[in-house]
């Protein structure tokens, strides 16, 4: 489906010898740039997250988590769980004792383990050409010579000053004279930039152990988190085997929890089970059915997804077709069902890389610090943001995501895969927290179900949910959000767009790349 060149919009990019595409341009242009000077994809994926990580500190950081999908042509794919877990000595008891029944975004208890750090070195170590020195050359520059801040980014930066100001290390390294930066000025992170150079001479060691993780400790330790050295010191993500499904012909694979793909793969179940094709894409039936289809897939998601050191129910189990056809009986086309339950929160504070090079080895990538700036902590000495990931446990003991020593929480961010007839076909993540799974099935039924190239995939108007509203963005036609209405929709327009995408689909026959990237961010797909 070709877009109309009438009507504001973006073309799909189209190269031969390799593609990548980030929510920004400095870090895409970073990963065309090791693409070309010898790197593959794996260097150019993590060279761009690396940049992100300095010119997005709203949404990323090296104090956040990493996830990766990598498929080699006749190769398994390789999974890397780059999830940092709660400290040894996290006691949920203590926690209810002082009367807590959630542990909110920006508090110590929220601060899990950096996982990013170690998932970057793997990644590099398994797959990649260059050293971690060579790939975070880019991301030192900008942060020791500064970097223009983007029209999102300053945006998102501007709603946080609050948050900043309200802690002494966030303040000296994120606010100018107590402000946010403008669009356009200049930003320099002189710590961060020692931090990453210590970084890039010690490798991933150099980050868990010695002064970098002295201060880390230090930091939260002031302020009351259970996390010790001995937490760092001890952390390692694992190489895991993606979960899938086949929606229409197309293999979708995804992480294994603790991430929430599952949930995404139990969504296109469902939505399998309806014939999609027959409706109109921007229509009230179309997105009806999506939200109600997601509604059913995230209340699997809350009651089984957690480490799976520690749930209860079988993956295999969960993502049988007739466990989804049960559950899509469940749907009214007519009418809309309360009895699902809802995510109860939805920031968009994560950033997806995608990179396919010339030998086909596609990249799919997630870094995020959870909410914007994370848990708003940030270490004085070394400039590193803390995420807020363990906002996502919950406090009910017999919970399997129950807070607890040495455990992961339920994780929102997902990097994704696709396949057809054995060869990898689609690259593809979407930023934005809980609404990620609702994201990857627009994009997959979007192309699927409806013949959008992937720039066109990722442009459509979007909708999720937040407790019993349904969330839509201004881009929805109004005869949809009427049609919605009369379905008993409680709806209201987004305050800002759901997430952010980036995809990348390898045609075969061919013999090209076509990238997409989302126009609710600054960045772009480039190719060459």
């Amino acid at each position: 489906m070709s877009r109309d060149f009438q009507l504001p919009g973006r073309s799909s990019v189209i190269a031969c010898e390799g593609i990548a595409a980030t929510s920004h341009p400095l870090a895409s242009l970073a990963a065309i740039e090791a693409l070309r000077a010898g790197g593959n994809a794996a260097d150019a994926a993590v060279s761009a997250v690396a940049v992100l990580c300095v010119v997005e500190p709203q949404m990323t950081g090296i104090g956040g988590d990493c996830f990766c999908m990598l498929q080699v042509p006749g190769k398994p794919v390789w999974g890397y769980n780059g999830s940092g877990r709660a400290g040894a000595r996290a006691s949920i008891e203590a926690l209810i004792a002082r009367g807590m029944r959630s542990i909110a975004p920006a508090t110590i208890h929220a601060v899990t383990v950096p996982g990013a750090i170690d998932a970057w070195g793997a990644i590099l170590e398994a797959h990649g050409k260059f050293s971690l020195d060579r790939a975070l050359a880019p991301a030192i520059r900008y942060a020791a010579s500064g970097f223009p801040v983007a029209s999102r980014v300053a945006s998102d930066w501007a709603r946080e000053v609050e948050k900043l100001r309200a802690d002494a290390g966030a303040a000296r390294h994120f606010l100018l004279a107590g402000r946010a930066p403008a669009e356009g000025d200049v930003v320099k992170l002189p710590a961060l930039a020692r931090t990453l150079a210590t970084i890039a001479a010690k490798g991933p060691r150099g980050f868990y152990e010695g002064p970098i993780a002295e201060d880390i400790v230090a930091t939260v330790a002031a302020r009351g988190s259970f996390l010790a050295a001995e937490d760092l010191a001890n952390h390692r993500g694992e190489v895991v085997v993606p979960v899938a499904t086949n929606y229409r012909g197309l293999d979708v694979l995804e992480l294994p929890p603790n991430t929430q793909g599952l949930t995404a793969l139990v969504l296109l179940n469902i939505l399998e089970r309806f014939d999609l094709a027959a409706l109109d894409p921007l229509g009230p039936e179309r997105f009806h059915l999506a939200l109600e289809a997601a509604r059913l897939a995230y209340a699997v998601r809350d009651a089984h997804v957690a480490d799976p050191a520690f749930m209860r129910a079988a993956v295999p189990a969960l993502l049988e077709k007739g466990f989804a056809a049960e559950l899509a009986s469940r749907i009214d086309p007519a009418r809309r069902n309360r009895t699902a339950s809802a995510p109860s929160r939805a920031d968009s504070d994560t950033v997806f890389v995608t990179v396919v090079d010339r030998d086909r080895m596609a990249v799919s990538l997630i870094n995020t610090l959870f909410s914007d700036f994370g848990a708003g902590i940030c270490t004085e000495e070394t400039g590193i943001t803390l995420t807020d990931r363990g906002a996502c446990f919950v406090l009910d003991p017999d919970h399997p995501n129950a807070f607890g020593p040495n455990k992961r929480p339920m994780h929102t961010i997902i990097p994704a895969l696709g396949f057809r007839g054995g060869r990898c076909e689609l690259a593809f993540g979407v930023m934005g927290a809980h609404y990620q799974p609702m994201g990857h099935a627009q994009i997959i039924t979007n192309m699927v179900d409806y013949g959008m190239d992937v720039q066109a995939a990722i442009d459509g108007p979007r909708a999720f949910f937040l407790e019993a509203t349904s969330v839509v963005e201004r881009g929805l036609p109004r005869s949809s959000v009427e049609g919605l209405r009369a379905r008993g929709h409680e709806v209201a327009f987004a305050s800002n767009p759901w997430g952010g995408a980036q995809a990348i689909r390898i045609d075969w026959e061919r013999g090209v790349l076509i990238g997409g990237s989302d126009p609710r961010k600054d960045g772009c797909a480039l190719g060459y």
